[in-house]
């Protein structure tokens, strides 16, 4: 997918941080992208202040199969296609076992990893139409275990194995697929700056040059796994 302008992105996920950041990128090349958000209010309100007229705002949760499947189809009917599918919606519940809950545990793994089957289920026949592209934004959480992350990290090493077990599926299809695993990543909101203690971390638009750069290699070439850092620990 060296040739990106007018192509088509789906992200979930895209009305803030690394979703809305991917989004901008994209756009910023002549793709047509729509966002999801489990608000439609949040959703139409980021794509409006995306400021393009090929950036669409749709209603989805990505815990719910049939949310995706509708969400998708929007898209496609809008655009007539989809050719990268970005499962980035993810959330995090950070707690010692014996402090986190039941409903902690299953909304981070519904939404981090269920999440990310139920978005790549529902664009499958679209990737594989576009001979198209499947990127899941896991985390360095996702091989690097951490005291109350027993969720978070359940969640996200369940991303980087399936993403990797879906990667030898599909490029069988002519469909690429790799994750992206940033850790320290800006917590701050679409193009606002971001504050001193968030100016030393991976910013939003550094993962949506990440995202382009995959679109861009020659398809022969496949970078299936990418671990990202800051290239400075943070300040004291």
């Amino acid at each position: 997918m060296s040739s990106i302008k007018g192509k088509v992105a789906f992200i979930t996920g895209g009305s803030k941080g690394i979703g809305y950041g991917v989004a901008q990128a994209l756009l910023d090349l002549g793709m047509k992208v729509a966002i999801t958000s489990r608000s439609k209010d949040n959703a139409e309100k980021a794509a409006k202040e995306l400021g393009f007229s090929d950036a669409l705002g749709l209603e989805a949760d990505v815990r719910n199969y049939e949310s995706q499947q509708k969400a998708v189809q929007a898209a496609i009917d809008k655009f007539g296609q989809i050719d990268v599918m970005v499962a980035n919606a993810g959330i995090g519940h950070y707690a010692p076992i014996e402090e986190l809950t039941p409903e902690q545990w299953q909304e981070t793994i519904d939404t981090n990893l269920s999440g990310v089957f139920y978005s790549a289920k529902a664009s499958l026949d679209a990737l594989e139409k576009s001979k198209g592209y499947l990127i899941t934004i896991s985390s360095l959480a996702g091989t690097n275990f951490f005291a109350g992350g027993s969720a978070y990290n359940a969640s996200k090493f369940g991303v980087t194995g399936f993403t990797q077990a879906v990667m030898l599926d599909l490029r069988q299809k002519g469909i690429s697929v790799s994750t992206i695993m940033p850790g320290s990543v800006a917590t701050h909101f679409n193009n606002n700056t971001p504050g001193e203690k968030d100016a030393w971390k991976i910013q939003p638009e550094d993962v949506g040059e990440l995202v382009v750069d995959l679109l861009k290699m020659n398809k022969r070439t496949l970078p299936s796994k990418i671990e990202v850092r800051p290239s400075q620990p943070p300040k004291k």
